[in-house]
């Protein structure tokens, strides 16, 4: 089967509208830095410190804004704040912990929205015809690397023509298989 780009997304933040007034002043807008693999996705030149119980992180925004806030960090990222980030799919984030942001203008005390990203995979309607399967489906990929291949299972088919084919995993992830950068998957069913 047709191999397909996996790629570390590293911690990260997405920020309401009303967050992106508070911490960077009212009427932001978000500045792009760099286009990212998934359509209408970027990374932006703002960067938000989110503290925890235990510690802080410096963390780069994602834009678009979206209708809530939602830190993903790895499980490794969640202990330094000394928070229990449960394992969701992005937007899930309700009974989550909260955190604290930090930016230039202002502070948001977030009760809800962090979240260790559940591994996944996007692709388009054709994509998930292609590799036989559908929206939600769980599955496992083989990531064959130097010398720390490995198997990910309880993997989430993520379908809508919005997106391109990728696989995400957080940075925990990539270490466990020595991926640096990006890798290529194989669909294991």
């Amino acid at each position: 089967m047709e191999k397909f780009l996996v790629e570390v997304s590293a911690r990260h933040i997405h920020l309401s509208k009303e967050h992106v007034d508070i911490l960077f002043g009212e009427n932001h807008e978000l500045t792009c830095k760099k286009e990212l693999s998934q359509p209408g996705q970027f990374a932006c030149e703002e960067k938000v410190t989110v503290k925890g119980p235990k510690g802080e992180l410096k963390m780069s925004v994602l834009g678009p804004v979206r209708n809530a806030s939602q830190v993903e960090v790895s499980l490794t990222d969640a202990r330094t704040l000394g928070v229990t980030a449960l394992i969701r799919e992005s937007g899930n984030i309700e009974g989550t912990a909260g955190v604290t942001l930090v930016g230039p203008c202002g502070t948001v005390e977030l009760n809800e929205g962090v979240i260790a990203a559940k591994r996944h995979i996007h692709m388009t309607t054709k994509d998930a015809e292609t590799y036989g399967v559908a929206n939600g489906d769980i599955v496992s990929v083989k990531i064959e690397t130097e010398e720390r291949s490995l198997t990910f299972g309880d993997t989430v088919v993520r379908v809508s023509d919005k997106f391109a084919l990728a696989m995400h995993i957080d940075t925990d992830e990539a270490n466990a298989a020595g991926i640096k950068g990006s890798a290529m998957g194989e669909l294991v069913k």
